[in-house]
């Protein structure tokens, strides 16, 4: 059914709608064949032309009415001066829309771009793309036989309209989004929603981001993949610059990053631009960013916020303008509070964070990756190798296992992977080979629990102390002071510690059971959460 409330507002074309003799119908002329259309019935024109224009205006006014009589036609003087000085144009359509009394509940309007000159056809796009003038493209198009009014397409820019453009863009995205992920079919439901919101904020943004989580846990590649990904939608035409804070000490650390004049130190032999400078126009990934020292941290403040800094012994100021992305394993809450870390800094690179968990809490993924990590070893070797049924089956039954820990995540499984890939002969992981791996893993693990429970214990049991506690009292210990250390009060420590055992009891005082455990080792609940920093002889 045609619409009889169409309301077009259009662009005189001083050429394609120009002529004076009977022969001008011979002619395509847009403005006026918009109003010869079979099934288009325009209600109303609004016909914007110039000061110079207007017996061409009132000519076609005329053959408007003669050809389509319900058609009314407003004239509208507008003056671009230079038609192609965007900034000139843009500012008179932008006026001429801000003051229209546009009805769109009782009237549809199409906006008209086939004439007027290239630039302002644009500016016509942007004041409908921004609904300053609220409604549809409308686009005019001849045929072979010139005096034809020749077709006309309606174009709403609401693209979620259009399902085959909607479509594209839904798939753009996926293909970011496993791009992300390495091409991993990952099956963590919270994760794949991690991912997505990263695609959506990686690419909208060059603002910061902070990537938390346990080593291993797959910061650094990620931050890689963005990077790329930026790269091929052409939102950056930088490098992409990684480096370790915790490898980053003293005047090393300041050279490192803001690089040095000649002389500047001891050592400093040649200028060196650092590494903020290596970044400009691309991604700055600084891995373990809590490491940094506060002089570090002030700098690079500013670095973010001013895009510049000065390199160690000039009094030159140097310019970069990077994205930063952030990843560390520590708290740096707890830093601020501890004074290890700025508040400041935080808070300007604490915009967009992302925490990545580790492998423990994503086991349904444990395999896909399993399967990516002997494509990795194939891409690299040029050995493809696979499991046989039975050795790909116990790996990942020990693998899903509560007691396997994977603490150094991705790390840990691509080692194992390498380690097995290595020995395969003929290309097959056998269960031998599965068997040999687990052991080792699990030897690893035992004594990185003991290395990790002796370091918690030493901040709070002298040497002597700590030597003379059997191991199974030393994993006990170490997994009590670790909940105390996460709980506000020791009563909450304690309802933590004994919750199952809480309804046997005569007396559930769970704080004092808790302090009569702790004293067991002649520590007191101040110094188990670092109130009171000297150890008990």
């Amino acid at each position: 059914m045609p619409n009889e409330h169409n309301v077009v507002i259009g662009l005189l074309g001083t050429t394609l709608d120009s002529g004076r003799t009977h022969d001008r119908w011979q002619s395509w002329r847009p403005t006026v064949a918009i109003c010869r259309q079979p099934d288009f019935v325009v209600k109303r024109l609004e016909l914007l032309h110039g000061l110079r224009d207007k017996a061409l205006a009132h000519r076609v006014a005329e053959d408007i009415s003669a050809v389509s009589p319900e058609t009314a036609v407003r004239q509208h003087e507008i003056e671009f001066g230079d038609p192609w000085d965007f900034e000139r144009v843009y500012e008179t359509l932008f006026n001429f829309a801000r003051a229209y009394p546009f009805e769109p509940e009782k009237e549809e309007y199409l906006v008209h771009i086939t004439t007027g000159t290239h630039v302002a056809q644009i500016c016509l796009f942007l004041l409908t793309e921004s609904r300053y003038l609220p409604g549809k493209l409308l686009q005019s198009s001849p045929e072979r036989d010139r005096s034809a009014p020749g077709t006309i397409k309606i174009i709403d820019l609401d693209l979620s309209r259009y399902d085959r453009i909607a479509s594209r863009f839904r798939q753009e995205s996926n293909d970011a989004i496993s791009y992300l992920k390495g091409g991993i079919d990952t099956r963590n439901s919270a994760f794949n929603q991690l991912i997505d919101r990263i695609e959506q904020v990686a690419i909208a943004t060059r603002d910061p981001l902070l990537f938390m989580g346990p080593t291993g846990a797959g910061k650094s590649r990620l931050a890689r993949r963005i990077y790329e990904l930026k790269k091929m939608r052409r939102t950056l035409v930088g490098d992409f610059i990684e480096v370790n804070c915790a490898t980053l000490r003293g005047d090393g650390a300041m050279s490192t990053l803001f690089g040095h004049t000649k002389g500047a130190f001891t050592g400093a032999l040649r200028d060196r631009p650092g590494v903020l400078r290596a970044a400009n126009g691309g991604i700055l990934f600084l891995d373990e960013i809590g490491e940094l020292g506060r002089d570090e941290q002030a700098m690079l403040l500013r670095a973010l916020e001013e895009k510049t800094f000065l390199p160690l012994g000039s009094d030159r100021e140097a310019h970069s303008d990077f994205q930063l992305i952030a990843g560390t394993n520590r708290d740096l809450l707890a830093a601020v509070r501890e004074g290890r870390f700025r508040e400041d800094l935080l808070a300007r690179i604490n915009l967009w964070t992302f925490t990545l968990p580790g492998l423990r809490s994503r086991p349904e993924d444990i395999e896909p990756n399993l399967q990516f990590e002997l494509d990795e070893f194939a891409r690299r070797t040029g050995h493809h190798v696979t499991f046989n049924k039975e050795a790909r089956e116990r790996f990942l039954g020990f693998a899903l296992t509560p007691s396997s820990r994977w603490a150094g995540n991705f790390r840990d499984l691509n080692a194992a992977v390498v380690r097995m890939a290595t020995l395969a002969q003929g290309g097959r992981i056998s269960i031998d080979i599965v068997d040999e791996e687990i052991e080792r893993l699990s030897a690893s693990w035992v004594r990185l629990q003991s290395d990790e429970s002796d370091e918690l214990l030493s901040q709070i049991l002298s040497t002597d102390a700590l030597d003379q506690l059997d191991q199974f009292d030393r994993v006990q210990l170490a997994h009590v002071v670790q909940v105390c250390r996460a709980s506000r009060s020791l009563s909450e420590a304690g309802r933590g510690l004994f919750s199952a055992s809480r309804t046997r009891k005569a007396s559930t005082n769970d704080a004092d059971r808790l302090r009569k455990y702790l004293s067991r080792f002649g520590v007191t609940w101040s110094q188990v959460i670092g109130e009171e920093s000297s150890r008990p002889a």
